[in-house]
Parts: C-alpha cells; sequence; structure tokens
C-alpha cells in the first residue's frame, strides 16, 4: 500500500479526502499549514484511500504517514 507523507513539518490544515475515495496522480489530500502558508500534499500515485492517520489541527513533522492508499 503506498503511504503519503508529509514533506513539512506543520498542522494539519484540512484533509481533502475521505476513506474509500479514489485519488489520482498529483491529487491533493491534504493541507498543511507551515509558516502561515498553506502547503498541498499530493498523491504520489493512484489508489483508493484506505486510511487516514491525521485529524485537522494535528500536528506532523516531515516523513509522517498522513494518508495510506491501497
Amino acid at each position: 500500500m503506498p503511504d503519503i507523507p508529509a514533506h513539512i513539518t506543520g498542522t494539519v490544515w484540512k484533509i481533502e479526502v475521505a476513506v474509500g475515495d479514489q485519488v489520482d496522480l498529483d491529487d491533493t489530500v491534504v493541507i498543511l499549514e507551515s509558516m502561515k502558508m498553506e502547503m498541498p500534499v499530493e498523491a504520489e500515485d493512484e489508489g483508493k484511500v484506505a486510511e487516514i492517520r491525521c485529524e485537522e489541527g494535528q500536528s506532523v513533522s516531515e516523513g509522517d504517514v498522513l494518508v495510506v492508499l491501497e
């Protein structure tokens, strides 16, 4: 299962997908806030969302898995 990690340390501002959603390459799955800027986290693969491992408002570190695709 492909994992979609955070590419920066920040706060989860908005989750753009739900479990069961189909995502395509480069679809935005999560928006992170860091240094008062919104930064999209995009899917690096196609697949169906199997798991969301973050919550809005949660602090995350670079490399933390945010979404898992199947």
